[in-house]
């Protein structure tokens, strides 16, 4: 039984998305981010860091989102390469380009006041939303030249519930609507993520946490 300590539709969803498509017996602790749960000492010794998510796993808790997929897709052997696998080394870049650039960028473009401040909120906003294009673009070229089977329409993956996640708050949330970014100019993305959200689990846990019927393609508040 794994424990995921969770806010609704923070990066949390996205292990959760992982452990419901893979049928593993888990509970949702949520946390009041605004009470100040992230800050109780009982939380800090899951997660020094304070930040969502973070899994309590037999073996111990661990957090940072890609490395909680990491363990988990290695553990249970499924949505990810194996680490035997001849497609393993670009599995690990893209899971790392996501965590480490796509992923700080969708944040950029939800808080660019983290990056400057008030004064510079709005040109902050459009570099974030710059980047995040590029990034995604970077996605679709690969998607283009030959969908690996860990990045598919053909089957389930971790990257994909990530890459889904971070689509929809790059759509939903952004801090100036207009800086918003869509799917649109990212068609084999598009689709890859289109076939994510159709799946039984995804739609599971989309009604878990209100996300709507299609929470990556379509998102609605």
């Amino acid at each position: 039984m794994y424990t995921l300590h969770a806010v609704p539709d923070w990066a949390s969803v996205i292990v959760r998305l992982v452990l419901e498509e893979m049928d593993l017996p888990h509970e949702i602790v949520l946390k009041d981010a605004e009470a100040g749960d992230l800050d109780l000492p009982a939380y800090r010794r899951v997660n020094p860091a304070g930040l969502i998510p973070a899994l309590e796993t037999p073996d111990g808790p661990i957090f940072e989102t890609a490395a909680i997929l990491l363990w988990l897709t290695d553990r249970h052997g499924a949505l990810a390469p194996p680490p035997q696998s001849a497609e393993r080394a670009g599995y690990l870049s893209w899971l790392f380009f996501t965590s480490n650039s796509v992923h700080n960028s969708v944040m950029a473009l939800v808080h660019p006041e983290r990056q400057a401040g008030d004064s510079g909120h709005a040109e902050a906003s459009q570099i974030a939303r710059d980047t995040l294009i590029h990034r995604f673009g970077l996605i679709e070229a690969m998607l283009q030249t030959g969908a690996p089977p860990w990045l598919s329409t053909r089957e389930p993956g971790a990257l994909g519930y990530y890459l889904g996640t971070l689509a929809r708050w790059a759509k939903l949330f952004a801090a100036n609507p207009a800086d918003a970014v869509t799917l649109d100019a990212f068609p084999a993305l598009r689709d890859v993520l289109a076939a994510h959200e159709a799946r039984p689990a995804a739609l599971r846990v989309a009604r878990a946490e209100g996300l709507g019927p299609s929470p990556f393609t379509d998102p609605r508040a």
